[in-house]
């Protein structure tokens, strides 16, 4: 069936009709269900594809493949659901597959809110396109539509941050928090859903922490206190690289502060940090804030976020490790990511978390030639990884005293979920599986004329039990 005006030459098609039209230019207005990330093609154009519904083919769509000059010719949807027109594209075919063709020189484009009934205005259009009258009855007639067609994204295949292996490439739904790039052409997207990575096993040898340490970050980078300040507390930020193969990929599509579904994303570990890999062929769709995948993050975000125990890592639960004991232990815990961002440079903080290295690495060398405890340890939860120093009287406590070498061995060993040999040794052809500890930070600052700069935390009223 044709939805067509009096005039022969304003004419659109539905794409179950389209669709039987090969070769030929038509015109098209259908609901948008997919974005794909822009990108510069193998020419000199840029190029980006969508996927488009209609009353007559609600599944799966048909795609639209643009080509403009520059990235900001290319269509920008702002949220699935929205209306796009689509004037003089080809039908074409590529194998089994059919699609339209917008082609720069003759076609045009213009996209609608889909849930303003009351504004027929397209906040983006191509320079060809021409609004005539005769478009609002036909933006109307999907906007009623929609109203009893739930648009079918595909949302039963996705996962949250909590279900993410390495080297799998995977959907995730999840909230833009902050874009930048991290040098010429290599952008990284910070992207969260509330829920926690899983702990990972630490495959790096205790005597490497001297020449290679862990790194606190997955990508040579450094986020900027300012930055830092704007994440979310709770949950894990990940990392999200842009290949180096898809240098040209439109990054400036992608925005802070919204939701987005992410297809086909691959993820990977780099020094036991998690982080995920923005392939050429990931596709994007913008979310609504009020979609129920949405809202249903956002309700188990609030709900773990006013819980007294919500503040621990998700893999820690029921309880953590009883391996060490706190003189505080009916403060409530927050996360390192909330005290990295605490607006004073001195702060104190209950946390659970993993130790994940230490230097040095021999227990006969965490005292000094005057007998003082002076160790670096590293320590981990599902929202960022610290340096952070055992000293003096804080590590007398943290050790009871001063045990004998072989005792802090097995100590050190357990703390750092190693091993043992039968002599109480490290054995360094096994992996690490550090156990969640409670324990209490301090910040404090060494330098007064660079306080955020020279700020140091320490592990304060901890004690190792075993």
């Amino acid at each position: 069936m044709n939805i067509s005006s009096s005039r022969d030459d304003y004419k659109f098609l539905q794409i179950v009709d389209a669709r039987a039209a090969l070769g030929q230019k038509v015109n098209l207005i259908g609901v948008v269900i997919e974005t794909g990330l822009p990108k510069q093609s193998k020419g000199t154009d840029c190029f980006c594809s969508i996927r488009i519904i209609d009353e007559s083919y609600p599944s799966p769509g048909i795609a639209v493949n643009f080509f403009a000059e520059t990235m900001d010719k290319l269509p920008e949807v702002l949220t699935v659901g929205d209306i796009i027109q689509i004037s003089q594209v080809v039908m074409k075919t590529h194998g089994p597959d059919i699609y339209a063709l917008f082609n720069k020189k003759f076609s045009s484009f213009a996209i609608f809110d889909g849930k303003n009934d009351s504004n027929f205005l397209p906040y983006q259009c191509s320079s060809k396109y021409h609004a005539r009258e005769q478009d609002k009855k036909f933006i109307l007639g999907l906007m009623k539509w929609l109203v009893d067609h739930k648009i079918d994204t595909g949302l039963t295949d996705l996962h949250s941050l909590k279900e993410i292996r390495e080297g799998e490439r995977f959907n995730l739904i999840c909230k833009i928090v902050h874009v930048c790039e991290v040098e010429k052409n290599k952008w990284m997207l910070l992207v969260w859903d509330g829920m926690d990575t899983p702990p990972v096993t630490i495959k790096t040898k205790l005597e490497e922490e001297m020449e290679n340490p862990l790194p606190l970050q997955p990508v040579d980078f450094i986020l900027q206190r300012d930055v830092l300040c704007t994440l979310p507390p709770l949950g894990t930020v990940l990392r999200v690289i842009v290949d180096r193969c898809n240098e040209k990929l439109g990054i400036n599509f992608l925005k802070s502060n919204r939701w987005v579904k992410l297809i086909n994303i691959r993820c990977e570990l780099h020094a036991a940090l998690w982080h995920a890999i923005l392939m050429p062929f990931t596709r994007v769709c913008y979310l609504s804030d009020e979609d129920d995948i949405v809202l249903q993050r956002m309700s188990q975000y609030d709900e773990r976020r006013k819980s007294k125990w919500g503040w621990m890592p998700l893999s820690s639960f029921p309880w953590s490790s009883d391996i060490a004991e706190t003189d505080y232990p009916n403060v409530p815990f927050v996360s390192l990511m909330r005290a990295l961002a605490n607006p004073k440079v001195i702060g104190k903080f209950h946390c659970v978390v993993r130790v994940v290295a230490a230097f040095p690495w021999l227990a006969e060398d965490f005292r000094s030639p005057s007998g003082v405890y002076r160790i670096r340890l590293t320590l981990e939860d599902p929202t960022a990884r610290i340096h952070a120093y055992l000293y003096k009287e804080d590590a007398e406590q943290f050790f009871d005293g001063y045990p004998s070498v072989y005792t802090l061995t097995k100590k050190r060993n357990l703390l750092l979920g190693t091993s043992e040999g039968d002599d109480g040794s490290e054995m360094n052809d096994h992996f690490r599986n550090p156990p969640w500890i409670r324990c209490c930070l301090k910040s404090y600052h060494i330098d007064d004329s660079d306080s955020w700069g020279s700020r140091n935390f320490r592990i304060f009223a901890t004690t190792m039990k075993a």
